[in-house]
């Protein structure tokens, strides 16, 4: 028969015990991520911010603290970001949809929030947690604006002018050489500019006998 194996009750609670305190001894985020405005460093890790985030601490706000000010702290509105606004016109945003606050920071301006992402106009269809939430770029859309601030009308895609080669004919065109000095793919344009007639295979032949020369 199979010997049961003996349940160590102890010695599984003193594991539980052991990973909660592990748990509790890590830095919330509060802590983590605490920054002195004076010095601009984080007095956790004692790093400094870069110098080209100074004038953006200085002026503008992390998305938390934004959201600790709005009612049920900003489900349902819209943020942008002073990065987006200015690399990009097509509009990108995040709607909050669910925000997880940690009580114990002070003012309430840290935490987690979730949300559908819209990047360059393109919305995702799933909810996921908002990112880089601790930069100091975050902007609130205004109620009266959201409309218009999500209005866009995608430019039409360029139409597709060529395509690739079939894999045994793309093999032969690299074995022959055809490919571009910096590796490019032989690709075959959909549309041509010249009549096929007569007179242009003809030509075709000729340039081809004056490359190759003639057998002896």
């Amino acid at each position: 028969m199979v010997k049961k194996k003996r349940v160590r009750l102890i010695a599984e609670m003193a594991r539980k015990i052991r990973a909660y305190r592990e748990l509790k001894a890590q830095p919330r985020e509060s802590e983590k991520y605490a920054l002195d405005y004076q010095t601009m460093k984080r007095p956790h890790t004692g790093k400094t911010l870069p110098v080209l985030a100074w004038e953006d601490v200085g002026r503008e706000s992390r998305l938390f603290t934004l959201l600790s000010g709005l009612r049920l702290f900003g489900v349902g509105r819209i943020f942008t970001r002073k990065s987006w606004l200015a690399d990009h016109p097509e509009p990108s945003y995040w709607q909050i949809t669910k925000v997880k606050v940690d009580y114990v920071a002070e003012n309430m301006d840290h935490g987690k929030a979730w949300g559908i992402l819209t990047y360059k106009g393109k919305q995702e269809s799933e909810v996921k947690e908002v990112e880089k939430s601790i930069y100091h770029d975050w902007r609130l859309v205004p109620k009266h604006e959201e409309e218009n601030f999500k209005k866009y009308e995608p430019l039409p895609e360029p139409p597709v002018r060529y395509v690739s080669y079939p894999p045994l004919l793309r093999a032969m065109i690299l074995a022959q050489g055809g490919g571009s000095a910096r590796g490019e793919e032989p690709t075959l344009p959909l549309k041509r500019d010249v009549l096929l007639s007569k007179d242009y295979f003809s030509s075709q032949e000729e340039e081809r006998q004056r490359q190759e020369g003639t057998p002896v």
